[in-house]
């Protein structure tokens, strides 16, 4: 039995009801990005890495919510028999698991975009103009263009036909993006940018291991001095976080000899400050309008910015959350109004809870230890027992 496991779960958003012509809401979810509503629905002791296990696993869910999405639910309520007609949104996957349930290359790949056809160098030479232009439907066409190479072409042909699709697709999602991998990709890159600017690589392109090694103990250093953030091996959420702020990069600026580059990096991170909480925010036309009309402008300045006083890192390449957040993120929130409600954050810290569920609320038998977790876990989340523990503490 593999040492990881898979959560599959799902959080009710809001319940509607059509009354005349109109939809009046009468749920809605106040805390979406909270453990306390992330529902588990299946647990697997498996690796998501083992498409295999995986499809075979969640393939009967999946027919399920299909098949769900066609029907009604007839229920009793207070003597009147209601029908209820579901919605199923696939969001909070980051986008390894996405290129792994939508059939796609991995990270690596020159397609860059789970969103667009674009290649990683088209996406480097114009960095703001692309639309969304993938869908589970279109995946799933290319897949069977791909199987069976109805134009008996080469296998360099074919691939550029497919843009990337390699296997069967079998979970739709929405083509969005999940605002805290966002985060965490954005960061990352910010962090190795701050190493590059320390080693001045915009002068000396050839540097060796050892020296790159050093830049980043340098970094960790004075981090740890001055922000109070210990090095970490890989990036998350709260790392993130902390990261992105202007003091930060006060602080790397004293690491920085070069007044130009200071101002070419206080610049970048003042723009994606400002960009920031429109994908981070639940509504950002309520939250944020000033900085959702100022979008488009900024997102075109930190552009300029990349291909300009940071050429030396992104001529001819880009990041694939560098390539979403500058060319997507205007055309998401027109059509569903908001990134950040859809956020992972609540399946993050299911995660968590799910491990000490399995450390200290389970019969350690490999035979009940997930359903037990699965039935603690899904009380967590009851509205009755929260509403209970409210009046208790009360």
């Amino acid at each position: 039995v593999p040492e990881k496991a898979v959560r599959f779960s799902f959080t009710i958003m809001n319940i509607s009801i059509t009354e005349g012509q109109e939809s009046v809401r009468i749920f809605e979810e106040t805390k979406p990005n909270s453990e306390l509503c992330c529902k588990p629905l299946c647990l697997m002791l498996a690796d998501e890495s083992d498409h295999e296990t995986l499809t075979a696993i969640l393939s009967p869910l999946i027919a399920e919510r299909e098949a769900m999405k066609s029907s009604e639910l007839l229920l009793e309520m207070g003597g009147i028999q209601r029908t209820f007609k579901f919605i199923f949104r696939g969001t909070g996957y980051d986008e390894k698991l996405v290129r792994e349930v939508e059939g796609l290359e991995a990270s690596g790949s020159v397609y860059i975009c789970t969103l667009c056809d674009a290649t990683r160098l088209e996406a480097s030479q114009n960095l703001v103009l692309h639309s969304i232009t993938r869908s589970h439907a279109e995946n799933l066409e290319r897949y069977e263009v791909w199987r069976s190479n109805p134009y008996q072409e080469s296998a360099e042909e074919l691939r550029d036909r497919v843009k990337g699709v390699s296997a069967k697709p079998f979970i739709e999602t929405v083509p969005s993006i999940d605002a805290l991998h966002c985060d965490i990709g954005n960061a990352a890159e910010f962090y190795k940018l701050f190493q590059l600017e320390i080693g001045e690589v915009y002068k000396n392109p050839n540097a060796s291991k050892e020296e790159r090694k050093r830049w980043q103990a340098t970094l960790d250093k004075h981090l740890r001095k001055k922000m109070n953030l210990k090095p970490i091996m890989r990036m998350n959420g709260n790392f993130a976080r902390k990261l992105m702020t202007k003091e930060t990069v006060e602080a790397v600026c004293e690491l920085i000899h070069c007044e130009e580059r200071q101002e070419a990096l206080r610049e970048l991170m003042d723009l994606y400050l400002k960009m920031k909480p429109v994908w981070r925010s639940t509504c950002p036309a309520k939250e944020c309008p000033e900085s959702l009309c100022q979008y488009s402008f900024n997102s075109q300045r930190f552009a300029e910015l990349l291909s300009t006083k940071f050429q030396y890192r992104y001529e001819g390449k880009i990041t694939n959350y560098f390539h979403k957040t500058l060319a997507h993120v205007p055309e998401i929130i027109e059509r569903d109004g908001s990134i950040g409600a859809w956020a992972s954050e609540g399946n993050e810290s299911g995660n968590k809870l799910f491990r000490r569920f399995r450390k200290m609320n389970a019969r350690q038998s490999k035979c009940y230890e997930m359903e037990d977790v699965l039935k603690h876990h899904w009380l967590y989340t009851s509205k009755y027992l929260q509403k209970f523990m409210n009046a208790h503490k009360a």
